[in-house]
């Protein structure tokens, strides 16, 4: 009972920092609702010449924006605020406080990526639903697309948490790293599909990323969704994205027992 307690407070930790700060909720609304504008306009525009272009339609594309854009929502939470990042902890010396708590520090770091994940989903689904009703997006060819696009979006989202805890781990090893944080967030987001359909990039920017796990985060499940990979094609692409979730599990298994051993406090 003890154990689902803490784990329920620190599920909740980055969460409620939003939620007992309404300003904060209001310009994530707010600037929701300007990004799926202005990247449904900018697609919407750019097929005003064409009917089909890299293999999608208007509608495809227009979709598969948006999507991108809601999918960001899932794990984009302001934890600098709160100074709750892993490169704040290690700055400021707390994170050795993580090695205290009665949680192991890699389960609390799991637990509170899960509670993020899931105030996440909340803004996720909700703005899928608006711009479902608006027709901003097209909905799933079939039920059976449906599912698949549901379990490869779960297989996603598995490891996105192992990229991002790897990013967090690199903090472990380099004192100062916050450009090399951002130059590998802004990598992970153009590799994974976030800024653009992959299909619209040179064939050796395709090639090179099909060897990187940031494309089975997000450009797998939604090329299911809009119907550029087939039905007949996702199970190889599920399996694909199920093995990056074990290698990427191992490794960050290893990293975390030795990082442990590079914990020290410093600064604050």
């Amino acid at each position: 009972m003890a154990a689902v307690l803490h784990g329920w407070r620190a599920a909740r930790v980055t969460p409620l920092g939003e939620l007992h700060t309404p300003p904060r909720m209001t310009a994530v609304l707010l600037r929701l609702t300007v990004q799926v504008v202005l990247v449904a306009s900018l697609w919407r525009g750019l097929y005003a010449q064409t009917g089909t272009t890299a293999g999608l339609s208007r509608d495809q594309a227009v979709t598969y924006a948006v999507m991108a854009v809601l999918a960001s929502r899932l794990r984009e939470l302001d934890q600098y605020a709160g100074r709750d990042t892993v490169l704040q902890h290690m700055h400021f010396g707390t994170i050795v406080y993580w090695y205290l708590r009665p949680l192991p520090p890699q389960r609390y770091y799991a637990l509170r990526a899960l509670g993020e994940q899931l105030y996440g989903l909340a803004w996720a689904l909700g703005g899928y639903a608006v711009c479902l009703a608006a027709g901003v997006v097209e909905p799933p060819e079939s039920a059976a697309m449906a599912g698949v696009f549901v379990l490869s979006m779960l297989l996603g989202q598995w490891v996105l948490y192992y990229v991002m805890l790897t990013l967090d781990q690199l903090c472990f090893f380099t004192l100062r790293n916050n450009s090399a944080m951002l130059i590998l967030i802004f990598a992970q987001n153009l590799l994974s599909g976030v800024y653009a359909p992959l299909w619209f990039f040179p064939d050796w920017f395709i090639t090179l990323s099909g060897f990187l796990p940031f494309q089975a985060t997000l450009s797998v499940p939604l090329s299911i969704y809009v119907g550029r990979i087939e039905l007949s094609d996702a199970g190889a692409q599920l399996a694909i994205q199920a093995a990056w979730v074990v290698v990427l599990a191992l490794f960050t298994r290893w990293v975390w027992r030795r990082a442990a051993r590079r914990v020290i406090s410093q600064g604050g």
